[in-house]
């Protein structure tokens, strides 16, 4: 992930193969703006908007907070095994019907005793001494806070290569509009070498009529490409979460990133050691063993213990004190079959992750894999775009001067312009999947976030 922007090559246009394809309504599309925007436009630079992106992110917030709910959670399942420790202090006026409480005294007795006092300061304490159902339970909530963890890593992972992505891409957008706008200069320069051509007679008209008609696509093309590389800078900024309306500009010195040296076989391995979806599953097949052992601990006994311990009396000054310590054994024998209901259901959620972790598992290996292929294949790519677009600049050159001693017309000139369109695109294309490759590799092995700190360092703002 972070690994993509480190390649210190102008990037590309669009969103290619190798590249993340989220759709818009994904949380990692979308984040929360922070800050003032300023007058003037900031410095950003690839460490800036990933760093941005994980403090603001849609994605890293919400994954975030699901954290803190299965923190919640183990703690509340926490609480069936540790101590409960509460106290009470009461002072009442009583007034009590012997009657209604068994005792009809009969008559010449009265039916009603009091107005009398009544104090009764109390601490309670009760606590679990055996429950396998509340550990087993305990335990889960324990894997499931793991998982939520490691999910969070997970998303942190996403929202580097969600943003290195964007950032190449604006980087990329911008120099392809760099690139037609130099190419609408050379249809310029060839339009008024046409035309001059054409006035003293050495070229006819057709030739002019070729280069305006070129002219005037290369206009729109500039059009065009300012649009998609300021639409590029509008995704970035929401993604990373800039405050509305800022204005920024890009910074295109990216460290190089060295080719990764690892194996295939060492990278798919490391991959199932750290990478944090992978382990996040492993962790909910774990709470789900967990959770089949509470329901078959439903059957078993569990004892507890209670006790109370105070002071009573008519007035606080002539309270006497009193406690109460009870031990419970509670044997269940028929819920209405309420335990083999839960049985049943832990078996079938068990059976579920198993099945999730053996997807996710081949899932890893094939990640790994196809990144390796598209870094072998941007590799080529990119050597070989480079060569094309040296070889279509010669050739235009060439064709240019020719043109100008007259001994061929502007068509040439024009096919060799849009080779060298062509080739500028796809060096630039040929760019971006080189970068997003190594930055996709390692994504797929768990080490995204690592590799911007160790290449990209901290933010500098």
């Amino acid at each position: 992930m972070a690994v993509a922007l480190l390649m210190a090559v102008p990037a590309t246009a669009q969103i290619r193969r190798s590249g993340p394809t989220l759709p818009s309504t994904s949380p990692f599309m979308g984040g929360v703006p922070a800050g003032t925007p300023t007058s003037e436009p900031i410095r950003l630079t690839a460490a800036d908007a990933i760093y941005r992106a994980l403090d603001h992110n849609l994605g890293v917030l919400t994954s975030e907070q699901s954290t803190e709910a299965a923190r919640g959670e183990r703690w509340n399942a926490l609480s069936r095994l540790l101590p409960n420790v509460s106290a009470s202090v009461q002072e009442s006026v009583r007034k009590n019907s012997l009657e209604a409480f068994g005792f009809p005294l009969g008559p010449g007795f009265p039916s009603v005793v009091g107005p009398f006092n009544l104090f009764d300061a109390r601490i309670f304490a009760s606590q679990t001494l055996f429950d396998q159902s509340a550990f087993k339970e305990t335990s889960a909530a324990s894997h499931r806070l793991d998982a939520a963890k490691m999910t969070y890593r997970s998303a942190r992972d996403t929202v580097v290569l969600v943003s290195a992505n964007l950032y190449l891409q604006a980087l990329a957008t911008e120099a392809r509009a760099e690139a037609v706008r130099a190419q609408l200069e050379s249809s310029q320069a060839l339009y008024d070498q046409a035309t001059r051509l054409q006035q003293s007679g050495i070229v006819a008209g057709l030739d002019v009529v070729r280069a305006e008609v070129r002219l005037s696509t290369d206009r729109q093309r500039v059009t065009a490409a300012r649009n998609d590389a300021e639409k590029a800078k509008l995704q970035l900024a929401r993604v990373i979460g800039l405050p509305i309306g800022q204005a920024f500009t890009l910074v295109r010195d990216i460290p190089d990133v060295p080719d990764p040296t690892i194996t295939l076989e060492a990278a798919v391995e490391q991959a199932y050691k750290q990478r944090p979806d992978y382990l996040a599953a492993v962790e909910r097949l774990k709470s789900a063993q967990d959770m089949r052992s509470a329901a078959s601990a439903e059957r078993l006994p569990s004892v507890h213990v209670s006790s109370d311990f105070g002071a009573i009396g008519l007035t606080a000054g002539d309270a006497l004190t009193t406690y109460n310590v009870t031990g419970s054994v509670n044997i269940p024998i028929f819920n209405g079959g309420k335990t083999e209901a839960r049985v049943i259901q832990t078996q079938a959620e068990l059976k579920r992750q198993q099945a999730e972790v053996e997807d996710l598992k081949a899932q890893v290996y094939y990640d790994v894999r196809t990144a390796f292929l598209d870094l072998e294949a941007s590799r080529e790519q990119l050597e070989t775009a480079t060569r094309a677009r040296e070889l279509a600049a010669q050739q235009l050159e060439q064709t240019r001067d020719r043109f100008a001693a007259g001994v061929a017309n502007n068509i040439e000139v024009v096919q060799a312009q849009e080779a060298v369109a062509l080739a500028t695109d796809q060096f630039i294309s040929a760019s971006y999947d080189a970068s997003i490759a190594k930055a996709v590799l390692a994504q797929s092995i768990g080490t995204a976030e690592d590799a911007v700190r160790k290449y990209l360092g901290g933010p500098t703002q």
